[in-house]
């Protein structure tokens, strides 16, 4: 409204462009369903790892060094972003791989004879759950996935050039 002497005068008021013909509609992008095969690399290599990462967790459990779920989740969320996997499809095998860790852990230690079923039990009982090992255990077990999954998004979130 530069010219005041154009106010309330005919063609003054532009609302929009009424008599030009709309332009055509760009051609939309093709869809692919959400359960297409998205992964890079073959599933094997992708299996080995897995497995590499419940043997390191686990060798780390025996070990004493309890915060490498927490690295493996970290692996993960990276190995997912350069492999363009998807939340669903890292998120179960993350807390795979931290619970069954520190399952075959525990399990090797009671394996041995060492009294770590008795400890359990003394452990739930002072902390005031029920006095059975099954609870410690799965306390324990809890711990390791709750690491790994705080790993993972943090992996995720750190990788360079994330985009959803």
């Amino acid at each position: 409204m530069a010219d005041l002497r154009r106010l309330g005068k005919r063609g003054s008021y532009r609302l929009g462009r009424l008599g030009v013909p709309a332009q055509p509609a760009a051609w939309p992008a093709p869809h692919y369903p959400a359960w297409s095969r998205r992964r890079r690399g073959p599933v094997i290599c992708w299996v080995l790892a897995s497995a590499a990462g419940v043997l390191l967790v686990a060798g780390g459990a025996l070990l004493g060094l309890w915060f490498l779920p927490f690295l493996a989740g970290l692996a993960a969320g990276l190995a997912a972003h350069y492999g363009r996997l998807r939340m669903r499809a890292t998120l179960p095998v993350t807390v795979a791989i931290a619970a069954v860790g520190w399952g075959l852990a525990l399990w090797w230690l009671v394996l041995r004879g060492l009294p770590d079923g008795a400890v359990a039990r003394e452990v739930a009982a002072l902390a005031g759950l029920p006095p059975h090992a099954t609870v410690t255990v799965i306390v324990a077990l809890l711990v390791a996935v709750i690491q790994a999954l705080a790993g993972l998004w943090l992996g995720r979130a750190v990788a360079p050039g994330y985009a959803r």
